[in-house]
């Protein structure tokens, strides 16, 4: 939250700074935000860094500043209950060149309301199987929030996805318009020197993330494996397993330099989720020098694919068995190839290509009677 700027309206909106000429304004809506702990907060924050140096500002449209209500059988996550008229006044206040919805939550649907009304382009990105993880709770079938997320993202100019095989599936449920997007890392951050060794019997096997159905725990739980099992994150499944794994060392959250110092003290990095559809973690443990084990799965087959810096398998206590003999130079070497720069780029390239839609004559009317009225 530091690098984040001064709020806008009880943090409405979070303002980056725009001292460096910015050619480009991107106003980007998302349920996702502080103080939520997940690959897409980070990714967001990653990329309004990186599009500074870059000659593009970014906004957020986030829920701080609404009502909130707990997520049904997951009471720490809230969604907004956003006000149409206040999510307009905010959109038309800020002016932006181009608009992007993250998440299909409330926020996502008011600012896809917004643009529809008033003909404005926008994009928007997957970058969470919700199907998959309703299905894991209730009896919903998929095909049906498929449908639905279908016609959420048909509207869109864009839909970015962040590895080939995602595209790939989600093309043969007949997705349109779609795009890449990767991700990146901060080699900084998560690197090899701060390791920090919590002074378990060894070799440890590590998985982060949250504590939560969809992420499959226990398959890595259940393993038969030597030394120890360390788990960081929360969730509402934790007191289930830490009651079923008294043998296993549940850490709770952490962030910053307390995660990575955890992450590099680790000899293996279990990534158990079948239903991710990227798994940022795995390349923050990669920069740490950690090699992967995982099952291959969207997500692990996209980051490792047949690169030497992990291994997947089907049998998960063999990969982590054989990610031992992995070298921890390798995994870092690797790491360094992915840069947020690089993933800022590939958005901004999207973006531009929206903004220039939206400043033909059409869209340039219907934002100019919006923010008339």
């Amino acid at each position: 939250m530091g690098r984040v700027g001064q709020a806008i309206d009880r943090g409405l909106f979070r303002r980056y700074p725009r001292g460096t000429g910015a050619l480009m304004r991107v106003l980007i809506a998302t349920d996702a935000w502080h103080p939520q702990v997940n690959g897409v907060v980070r990714t967001l924050t990653s990329l309004a860094a990186s599009a500074r140096s870059l000659g593009t500002a970014v906004d957020f449209l986030t829920p701080e500043g609404f009502p909130t209500f707990p997520v049904p059988t997951y009471p720490n996550l809230r969604l907004a209950l956003p006000g149409p008229r206040r999510v307009a006044r905010r959109i038309e206040q800020y002016r932006p060149d181009a608009i992007h919805i993250a998440t299909e939550g409330p926020i996502g649907y008011a600012a896809r309301g917004y643009c529809r009304r008033r003909g404005l382009p926008f994009t928007t990105s997957y970058t969470t199987r919700f199907p998959e993880y309703i299905s894991a709770r209730f009896p919903i079938p998929r095909a049906w929030s498929y449908a639905l997320l279908r016609r959420f993202h048909g509207a869109a100019a864009v839909t970015m996805v962040s590895t080939p095989s995602l595209m790939a599936e989600l093309a043969e449920r007949r997705f349109a318009n779609l795009a890449m997007w990767t991700r990146g890392v901060d080699t900084d951050l998560f690197r090899p020197e701060r390791a920090v060794d919590p002074g378990f019997p060894r070799p440890l096997f590590l998985t982060a993330g949250r504590v939560a159905v969809e992420k499959n725990l226990e398959a890595f739980l259940t393993l038969d494996l030597p030394g120890t099992k360390v788990v960081i994150g929360e969730g509402p499944q934790e007191a289930e397993l830490r009651r079923r794994f008294p043998e296993a060392k549940f850490l709770g959250l952490k962030e910053g330099e307390a995660l990575a110092g955890l992450m590099a003290a680790a000899d293996v990095f279990v990534f158990p989720s079948r239903t991710d559809t990227f798994g940022l973690v795995q390349l923050e443990a990669l920069a740490s020098g950690v090699p992967v084990a995982a099952f291959p799965v969207t997500g692990p087959r996209d980051v490792i694919a047949d690169n030497p810096v992990g291994v997947l398998s089907e049998d998960l206590r063999a990969a982590c068995l054989a990610a031992l003999d992995i070298s921890r130079e390798a995994c870092r070497a690797f790491a360094l190839t992915r840069s947020w720069e690089n993933s800022a780029r590939q958005f901004i390239g999207h973006m531009s290509r929206v903004a220039a839609r939206q400043r033909s004559p059409q869209s340039s009317l219907a934002l100019g009677a919006a923010t008339s009225r």
